[in-house]
């Protein structure tokens, strides 16, 4: 039965594969830049100020943006030796407690980036050598993290929602 929540979810997932995407899409560039980069250093004896700076304020999207996909795809780090030897009930249990530690993270990690990104836009604060307005670098980290939190939420609700297999008891 297809349920209002798992057609939430699957629209959620179809972003969640979208802001991957586009992370990877700008470590494509922050690659091609840096290469860029040491080749004028090295190569011209002329280093490129840009790259620094440009490649250091793209680290903070970057590093969020793959964060809900890897939920989606169950590639968080977790250790499950133990836990496979459990009953199905128990192991609901754990999972649950597991995207509860996730959605507090994320929720934190969520507040704070949104948080940075309103004092960067409302202090008029630029990179000091791109001059760029740094909301613009936490803005996508900002949006990144309130979309895991989001779809921390969405799962965690699932799991509540969808009962232990009977069958391993």
């Amino acid at each position: 039965m297809d349920t209002g929540l798992d057609r939430l979810i699957r629209g959620v997932e179809r972003i969640v594969i979208w802001a991957a995407a586009l992370g990877g899409i700008v470590v494509l560039v922050q690659m091609i830049w840096i290469s860029y980069g040491v080749f004028t250093r090295y190569g011209l004896g002329k280093p490129d100020r840009l790259v620094t700076e440009a490649t250091a304020l793209l680290l903070f999207p970057v590093a969020f943006a793959g964060l809900a996909f890897a939920l989606r795809e169950d590639a968080m780090p977790k250790v499950t030796m133990m836990i496979d030897l459990f009953s199905a009930k128990a192991q609901r249990l754990f999972a649950i407690i597991n995207h509860i530690i996730m959605l507090g993270v994320g929720l934190f990690f969520a507040y704070a980036g949104v948080s940075a990104t309103i004092r960067s836009f409302n202090s008029g604060v630029a990179s000091e050598i791109l001059h760029w307005p740094r909301w613009w670098f936490w803005a996508p980290g900002a949006t990144a993290l309130v979309l895991f939190a989001f779809y921390a939420a969405l799962r965690l609700i699932r799991l509540f929602l969808t009962p232990a297999s009977e069958g391993d008891d």
